[in-house]
C-alpha cells in the first residue's frame, strides 16, 4: 500500500458527518474499507432468510433494508468521491435515506442477494481509493450543502458501516428469534 492518506481535519467536513469520522482511529481509511465486508457478513451469520425482516422497533428498518441503505449510501458517497477526486466544482444535492429505502424493495430480496450487492459496491470502492492519486485525496467540493473533502468522504464510507454494525450487533442480533424459536 502506498503512504497513508492522513485523517481529514475538520474544515473537511461538516458536522453532519463527524460522528462517522470519529469512529475511524485508522490514519488511512483503505484498509478498512477493504475488510469491513468480512467484518459485516461475520454479525450477519446468524440471521436466517426467516428473520431477515427483523425490526427492533415500530417504524425501524429492517435487517434487509439496512443492508440495502449501507449499498445506496455508500454508491451515494463513493460517486461524491469520483466526482471531487476528478476535478467536479459543481455542488452535489443530498439525499434523505428514507425516502430511499422507503421506495426500494429490499424486502422482496434475499439477504445473501442483498450481501452479493453489498460486497459488489464495496469492492467498487475499493478499486477506486485503490488508485487514486494522493493530490485526489485532498480535493474537496460542497455536498448536501456542505464542504467536504475526498478523504473525509472515505471516511465517511467507514464510519458509516461501523456505524450500522454497531446498531446491528447492539439493537438486531440481541432481539432477533432464535432459530430454535423461528420454527415454533
Amino acid at each position: 500500500m502506498t503512504a497513508p492518506v492522513g485523517r481529514p481535519d475538520a474544515p473537511e467536513f461538516g458536522s453532519n458527518v463527524s460522528h462517522y469520522i470519529a469512529r475511524v482511529p485508522e490514519p488511512d481509511p483503505r484498509e478498512p474499507l477493504a475488510a469491513q465486508p468480512r467484518e459485516l457478513f461475520q454479525l450477519l451469520s446468524p440471521v436466517t432468510e426467516e428473520n431477515a425482516s427483523y425490526r427492533y422497533g415500530p417504524g425501524k428498518w429492517s435487517i434487509r433494508q439496512t443492508i440495502g441503505h449501507l449499498a445506496d449510501t455508500e454508491r451515494v458517497l463513493s460517486y461524491r468521491a469520483m466526482c471531487f477526486a476528478r476535478g467536479e466544482t459543481k455542488e452535489l444535492p443530498g439525499f434523505d435515506e428514507n425516502l430511499f429505502v422507503a421506495h426500494a424493495p429490499f424486502d422482496d430480496r434475499t439477504l445473501e442477494d442483498l450481501k452479493a450487492e453489498f460486497a459488489a459496491v464495496r469492492a467498487s470502492t475499493v478499486l477506486l481509493f485503490r488508485h487514486m492519486p494522493m493530490d485526489a485525496w485532498l480535493r474537496r467540493g460542497v455536498a448536501n450543502r456542505n464542504p467536504v473533502s475526498v478523504r473525509a468522504l472515505a471516511f465517511t464510507i467507514v464510519g458509516h458501516v461501523r456505524h450500522h454494525i454497531a446498531i446491528l450487533g447492539e439493537r438486531y442480533l440481541p432481539g432477533m428469534p432464535a432459530r430454535e424459536e423461528q420454527g415454533a
